[in-house]
This record gives structure tokens, C-alpha cells and sequence, in this order.
């Protein structure tokens, strides 16, 4: 992934996990806490094996 720029245009809600045992259910939670925010501009990035996965 290349980011172009080093700030956010819109005002959005980022959250990030890493190396965590429990990945999945703070990953749950924190999208909970994020759905008001409206779900058709949600996505995730997973990192697995040097690469990045993307979903929208």
C-alpha cells in the first residue's frame, strides 16, 4: 500500500490492531463502536505473509 498523502480528508473513524492474541474480538468491538459512522464507506486491511488485504 502507498499512501499519498500524511493526513485524512474526510473526518473518519480509524482503528488499528497488531500482534494481538485477541485481534478478533477487539477488531469486533472497535467496528462496533465505529458503525455510526455508516456502514457503506466501511472496509478492513488485514496483513498476513507480507501482504495486504483489503475488503470494502
Amino acid at each position: 500500500m502507498i499512501f499519498k498523502k500524511d493526513k485524512f480528508n474526510e473526518e473518519c473513524g480509524v482503528f488499528a490492531i497488531f500482534n494481538h492474541n485477541h485481534a478478533s474480538a477487539h477488531t469486533a468491538l472497535g467496528l462496533h463502536a465505529l458503525q455510526h459512522r455508516g456502514q457503506e464507506a466501511a472496509g478492513i486491511v488485514t496483513y498476513e505473509n507480507g501482504k495486504f488485504f483489503s475488503e470494502k
